[in-house]
C-alpha cells in the first residue's frame, strides 16, 4: 500500500513538473516569437508556427493561413521592423497529456493595449503557434462609440458575407 501511495505521489509530482516545464517552454516561446517580429526576424519568426497556422488579426477581413500571411508580413519584415509586442500578462493552459495548449495575453503595442489568444501544438517535441488571435482591447465604456466608428466598414463586409 505504502509503495501504491508513493508510485501515485511520484506520479502526480512528475506531471506538476512536466506542466510547468511546458508553460515556461511556451512563455519562452511567445516571448520569442514577439521579439523575432520586433527585431524584423522573418525566419525566426514563422518558425514558431506551425506549417498549417492561422493568425487572425484585428480587422474584420484578416484571417491569414500560413502561407498567406507570411506574403502579407514579408515587406514589413523587409523594412527593418514588423511590428512590436510586449506581453505584460499572460495565462497558459495545457492539456493532460501536454501536447496542446492554449493561452491568453495582454500586450503593449503600438495600437496600445491588446489581447492575443491562441493554440499551441507539439509537433515534434517542439512547441509551435498553430491558431493566434489579436484583438483590440476595447474599454466596455466606448463601444458605443467604436460601434459607430466602424458601423459602414462592418455593412459592407455583412453584405459581402451573406452574399457568399
Amino acid at each position: 500500500m505504502k509503495i501504491k501511495l508513493t508510485l501515485t505521489l511520484l506520479l502526480l509530482a512528475s506531471v506538476t513538473v512536466v506542466g510547468q516545464n511546458g508553460k515556461k517552454a511556451i512563455d519562452e516561446l511567445l516571448d520569442a516569437w514577439h521579439l523575432a517580429a520586433s527585431k524584423a526576424d522573418f525566419d525566426g519568426y514563422f518558425s514558431k508556427m506551425t506549417d498549417d497556422g492561422v493568425f487572425i488579426g484585428t480587422d474584420a477581413t484578416e484571417n491569414w493561413q500560413n502561407q498567406e500571411f507570411r506574403e502579407f508580413s514579408k515587406p514589413y519584415f523587409d523594412r527593418g521592423r514588423a511590428w512590436s509586442f510586449t506581453a505584460v500578462e499572460r495565462n497558459i493552459y495545457l492539456n493532460d497529456t501536454n501536447d496542446l495548449a492554449w493561452f491568453d495575453e495582454l500586450l503593449d503595442t503600438q495600437m496600445e493595449l491588446c489581447r492575443g489568444s491562441g493554440i499551441l501544438k507539439k509537433e515534434n517535441g517542439q512547441w509551435k503557434i498553430a491558431h493566434y488571435v489579436l484583438s483590440i482591447a476595447v474599454p466596455n465604456e466606448n463601444v458605443a462609440e467604436l460601434i459607430q466608428i466602424k458601423k459602414e466598414k462592418d455593412s459592407l463586409i455583412m453584405l459581402g458575407l451573406k452574399r457568399k
